[in-house]
């Protein structure tokens, strides 16, 4: 299966486990999937590593996953319930807040050795899970143990993750900018797909640059030296796209004056990124299906098929399941193109990236523009940090070329009153409202929190290297050593 070609490029247990997670609740239609891992060490203790959707946190429902992992650990066999408050092999009122009805639990095995659990859960009033998904879960934890076990193996042994800074280094290079933790996840993402073969699909609110994800994985990729073929599937007419994608014969129809080759042809051995997948007409989808199955295109007014190898990477701006659901979108083709998601945080949930990407634009539409703008008034760092970007970084973008533009030559800072009349009073009620802010907390607290942000940002810069951190703060590494034990400043976990 696809999940199967996926995992045996993956050496990272996070990525394996993501993977894992998100493909299997997708395929069982559950609303939260988990993976439970037993220490391998120990062997004694069990603990929640991976899960994809939600339920209320409460410690009823830590309870409910921790003792259906160690049920079905006990008894050696996959658990199913249609609705757990009433399931009679427990005691009354047991599982009655845990928030969930029917649920299904599957050992993972690998080497005869028990290693885990996958479990997944349904809200309450939800359609149970039937014999046939019991007997599909146990086959699919057998396809994907063996990979959780050696990546548990290797990641303990031999592979260390590549380090935050290499990558954000490396896809700096890509028009990927960023540090924040959302963003170096993302960055994860992308090397692993890139290390694969097989089709993405990102999603991801307008303006967070789906086309810059999808160009890094293939300039990364095996497929590299090959064409990157773009096409956003709103931006040609309806009555055009089976040529646009497939070509055309030489008066296949009125104005074909020419052969046309198509976009299939023309990404042979390289990348074609379908973005917007959604507005992708339903005949079409049917056709792209079959593309997908056969690996072979026929043009418009042609009877010879042609052999194609393509990798597909396809975007949405909205979630492709939700239109699965209304019957606009194909299930069959949102499997097909659904093997390695990849959801792309919008700008409000990276917000520590927002001056590093102003300062980005900055140096770059100052240079396009020919002046010498080096730098912004803090207060408008500031009021960008906090406003809301509903275009995400391409409203960003625009928005500093915008204040470029306005900056007479020969000024070296954009000043505060360069912001445009339009958005003056939405910067004065957030000055309004920071200087607030400010005098309801305490100048300790502001203090600490300010250095912080320095702290933790000076110890991403140098993957947490924190000799190198405290040089370049001007700082003993005593000092910073103190200050991340005070200020509650912690490296996150690979």
């Amino acid at each position: 299966m696809d999940l199967a070609r996926i995992l045996q490029r993956q050496d990272d247990l996070d990525e394996v486990i993501r993977v894992v997670t998100q493909k299997s609740k997708a395929l069982l239609k559950a609303d939260v999937s988990l993976v439970l891992m037993i220490n391998p060490r120990t062997r004694q203790t069990i603990k929640t590593i991976g899960q994809e959707g939600g339920l209320p946190e409460s410690r009823d429902y830590h309870f409910m996953h921790n003792f259906l992992s160690g049920w079905v650990i006990k008894n050696q066999k996959a658990f199913a319930s249609e609705d757990l408050a009433t399931d009679d092999r427990f005691q009354e009122k047991l599982f009655k807040e845990a928030g969930v009805s029917a649920v299904l639990c599957v050992p993972l095995r690998s080497e005869n050795l028990l290693i885990g659990t996958l479990l997944f859960l349904k809200k309450e009033q939800a359609e149970p899970f039937k014999a046939s998904d019991v007997a599909f879960a146990e086959h699919l934890a057998a396809v994907v143990s063996p990979f959780m076990h050696n990546a548990q193996k290797i990641r303990e042994y031999f592979v260390s993750p590549v380090p935050p800074q290499t990558l954000i280094s490396k896809y700096e290079l890509y028009g990927l900018i960023g540090r924040s933790q959302p963003y170096i996840e993302l960055l994860q993402a992308i090397e692993s797909a890139a290390r694969t073969d097989v089709r993405v699909l990102i999603e991801g609110e307008s303006g967070t640059g789906k086309e810059l994800v999808a160009r890094a994985i293939h300039e990364t990729s095996d497929r590299k030296h090959n064409e990157f073929v773009a096409l956003d599937c709103g931006a040609i007419p309806e009555h055009l796209i089976e040529s646009e994608f497939f070509g055309h014969a030489k008066g296949a129809f009125t104005g074909a004056t020419e052969p046309h080759k198509g976009l299939f042809v023309a990404a042979d051995g390289g990348t074609l990124f379908l973005d917007e997948i959604l507005n992708l007409p339903l005949e079409m989808q049917t056709a792209l299906l079959r593309v997908l199955q056969e690996g072979e295109v026929r043009p418009v007014g042609s009877h010879q098929l042609q052999q194609v190898d393509v990798r597909i990477i396809s975007a949405s701006s909205r979630p492709v399941k939700q239109l699965v659901q209304q019957g606009k979108f194909r299930e069959d083709l949102y499997y097909r193109l659904h093997v390695y998601p990849i959801t792309i945080p919008p700008l409000d949930e990276r917000t520590a990236d927002i001056p590093v990407l102003a300062e980005h634009f900055l140096a770059r539409s100052a240079h396009q523009q020919g002046k010498e703008i080096t730098e912004f008034h803090p207060e408008v760092i500031e009021f960008m940090r906090n406003k809301q970007w509903e275009g995400n970084v391409r409203e960003l973008e625009n928005f500093v070329e915008r204040l470029v533009t306005l900056v007479p030559k020969g000024t070296h800072r954009i000043e505060k009153h360069i912001i445009p009349q339009d958005i003056r009073q939405e910067f004065s009620v957030w000055k309004s409202t920071a200087r607030e802010d400010l005098r309801q907390k305490p100048l300790e607290e502001q203090v600490n929190q300010f250095e912080k942000e320095v702290i933790r940002q000076a110890l991403i810069e140098t993957d947490w290297n924190q000799s190198q951190a405290a040089r370049n703060l001007r700082i003993s590494e005593r000092s910073i050593r103190y200050k991340m034990k005070k200020l509650d400043i912690q490296k996150p976990s690979d």
